[in-house]
């Protein structure tokens, strides 16, 4: 349904009466619930097979609707003025009395909270009246879903409504910034970088690329947007019957025993950003690679990409995913 005055009304129902709904973000579809209402997060784990151990990102309306769940500190409410509405969020303590369930925080004395940047999504929320526990619309462990055909898909009757605005403009999950602690550390990247992050705060702003059993972050398990071939990362060539997942121009890309990348068929390649531009990549990231998860593809054999600003999420994102191969190295 689109996200008209009808189909935003039918997705508040809906939430309200514990069910399941599509939204769009700026960043990938959710599949989000009322956070409030311990029965309806439990279906979001149900309908992923997702960890109960691995919490979920709560969106919010506004700052004000997400300071009533958690203690904004100085830097919160810094990162908040410059990024929300946005691709961040932010993990703070929760305060004493959060109605949000426990079950959404994975019974954490934290909470990750953050206030999407989609005209659909806040109208929703707002409307609903609550926040709204909304991870990646996606099985879990797979590749996550930036349209709403891949929400469809992935969950068919189990998902009441998809509300369809078209594809992610992100592409990529939010950037996850601990503020829990001493010092600010990012345990998920995303759109927004460190060096921006740094420069608000004043202060230096660190990833943690450590694999988690138990995240305090969603998007930290051991193996996670990971398609059903093998993926191999930073390819210099192709090995015979992979697919090519490209970044960049591709005419001295060849094939082990012969012939050249660029004679591939269709379904065997395609290019994250033919121009080099990261932004372009982020956004084409999931969509490419489910195209490629094909059963007669050996594998998706993945170019360099740069590990710089956007790249670093990137590159995250292809370390999980080539984790569960073997091929997770980055260096």
């Amino acid at each position: 349904m689109v996200p008209n005055m009808a189909g935003i009304e039918e997705a508040v129902r809906i939430l309200k009466d514990g069910g399941l709904v599509g939204l769009p973000t700026e960043t990938v579809y959710g599949l989000a619930a009322n956070a409030l209402d311990g029965g309806a997060v439990a279906k979001i784990f149900a309908a992923k097979g997702r960890p109960q151990f691995n919490p979920l990102i709560i969106h919010c309306h506004n700052f004000d609707q997400a300071a009533e769940l958690v203690e904004m500190n100085a830097d919160a409410r810094a990162a908040a003025e410059a990024f929300w509405p946005g691709p961040l969020t932010l993990i703070l303590p929760r305060k004493a009395g959060c109605p949000v369930s426990d079950l959404a925080g994975a019974g954490l004395s934290t909470l990750a909270v953050r206030v999407p940047k989609h005209e659909a999504a806040l109208a929703v929320i707002k409307a609903a009246g609550v926040p709204l526990a909304a991870p990646s619309a996606n099985k879990s462990g797979s590749l996550s879903a930036t349209t709403p055909q891949h929400v469809a898909e992935a969950f068919g009757d189990e998902v009441e409504l998809v509300l369809a605005a078209g594809a992610c403009a992100v592409g990529l999950e939010s950037t996850v910034l601990d503020l829990s602690g001493d010092a600010p550390v990012i345990l998920r990247p995303g759109a927004v970088t460190a060096e921006e992050l740094s420069e608000v705060l004043g202060r230096a702003v660190v990833y943690d690329h450590g694999d988690h059993d138990a995240p305090k972050s969603p998007g930290q398990t051991l193996k996670h947007y990971a398609p059903a071939v093998p993926v191999r990362i930073n390819a210099i060539d192709l090995l015979p019957g992979e697919a090519l997942l490209a970044f960049g121009p591709i005419k001295f890309m060849g094939i082990r025993g012969g012939g050249a990348a660029k004679d591939l068929p269709e379904d065997s390649l395609r290019n994250l950003s033919e121009a080099g531009d990261l932004h372009e990549a982020a956004a084409n990231l999931f969509s490419m690679m489910r195209a490629l998860d094909r059963p007669e593809h050996k594998a998706i054999a993945v170019m360099n990409i740069p590990k710089t600003g956007l790249g670093i999420a990137i590159n995250d994102r292809l370390r999980r995913a080539a984790r569960a191969s073997g091929f997770d190295r980055l260096d």
